[in-house]
């Protein structure tokens, strides 16, 4: 970093997060004053510690990589450092945080209305590829609870971000009515180490060697548990059952989805030469409900969400997909060696799903899908 990168940080630190002398408890407390925390404590951003991070994302903390709806502040490289210190993020997560950040602010996505809804959404970062391994992710045992730094603190930089930039923080511009769990921290890694298939970016037509970030607004994990069925149709049955439940965001909306197939139930599936497209087939035909059941047989007059496909009948026996097609259903191995659970995730409804990579420094659209590509080189 040359001499005007120093004084370029030397005057953001001295705006934005200097805090005068104190001890350590009063900074912690000051940074609870200013609004700038998830409600938990934060660690303070030393100087030395932003320097070290802003170098990692490139130098300059007044480049700004995104703006962040619903008040569009403008997330510069030094403030971007500062929420993932303040997260407790490793500097070597630094790609994932601004990757995850570049697909959630592209319009597509619909941040602002993810950042303003009445409903339970948040944004759920699963990474694929050897840079999950890298920084010591998680995607095996407990991969949605407690305990691993790089899940925690990567998740929780997000939110952070989400509100200080984005100013998403209720009741003023979050105005979402229960909340949820998942709005502290929501990231973790597929489990490709164990895993029976090939990951989730290869089928999508990344290399192996690549690192990606998927990134979907998700209710919580609903618990599938099935003991009993050991080929796939009772397994994938089982999951139905759950996918089905007429309450879900997508069950009314469709949209898209993601399945966390647990380690057992992925192994018993494979074991009879199932792939992920005959696991996504089979959800996508055997789940979801009559339109009977959506409109409540018309008992409150023709109020069935309006937003499902005009092309699905409205007739009383007409089958009603939880998803318009299985490419919308999002398939990850997750989860230990021991247990025969899943879990299917509900999404939004009204926000596209976006993939990127975290090494590769330019954007390009793909489908719908926001992937990054090399100078020179392929795209995925």
């Amino acid at each position: 970093m040359d001499g005007s990168q120093v004084n370029k940080l030397e005057a953001f630190f001295s705006t934005e997060v200097s805090l005068r002398k104190g001890t350590l408890d009063e900074a912690i407390e000051k940074y609870f004053e200013l609004g700038w925390t998830d409600g938990l404590p934060v660690v303070p951003p030393t100087k030395d510690k932003v320097l070290e991070f802003v170098e990692t994302l490139g130098g300059d903390p007044d480049f700004v990589e995104c703006k962040v709806p619903p008040r569009w502040g403008g997330l510069s490289r030094g403030v971007l450092a500062v929420n993932m210190i303040m997260a407790g993020c490793k500097a070597e997560y630094a790609p994932v945080v601004r990757a995850a950040m570049l697909a959630l602010t592209d319009s597509k996505f619909n941040l602002n209305g993810v950042q303003a809804t009445t409903h339970v959404a948040a944004p759920l970062l699963i990474v694929n590829g050897p840079i999950a391994a890298e920084i010591g992710m998680n995607g095996g045992a407990n991969a949605f609870g407690s305990g691993n730094r790089a899940n925690a603190t990567i998740g929780r930089a997000i939110r952070l971000i989400l509100l200080n930039v984005g100013g998403g923080r209720a009741p003023d511009l979050d105005k979402c009515t229960l909340g949820n769990p998942a709005k502290y921290t929501y990231c973790i890694c597929e489990n490709e180490q164990n895993s029976p298939f090939a990951p989730y970016h290869v089928e999508k037509g990344f290399s192996s060697e690549a690192s990606t970030v998927f990134t979907i607004a998700a209710e919580a994990p609903h618990s599938v548990t099935d003991h009993q069925c050991n080929d796939p149709e009772g397994i994938l049955d089982t999951i139905c059952s759950a996918m089905s439940n007429i309450a879900s965001n997508t069950s009314v909306l469709s949209g898209h989805c993601t399945l966390a197939l647990g380690l057992e139930h992925a192994r018993t599936i494979a074991k009879f030469g199932w792939s992920r497209q005959d696991i996504r087939n089979y959800l996508w035909m055997h789940s979801g409900n009559k339109f009977s059941a959506h409109s409540r047989d018309h008992r409150y007059g023709q109020v069935y969400n309006r937003n499902l496909p005009k092309w699905y009948k409205r007739q009383p026996d007409s089958w009603i997909p939880i998803i318009e097609s299985p490419d919308r259903i999002h398939l990850f191995v997750i989860g230990g060696d021991a247990g025969r659970f899943s879990a299917f995730i509900p999404g939004w409804g009204l926000s596209l799903i976006h993939i990127s990579e975290p090494t590769r420094p330019e954007r390009i659209s793909c489908g719908g899908w926001w992937v990054k590509k090399k100078k020179g080189g392929g795209g995925g």
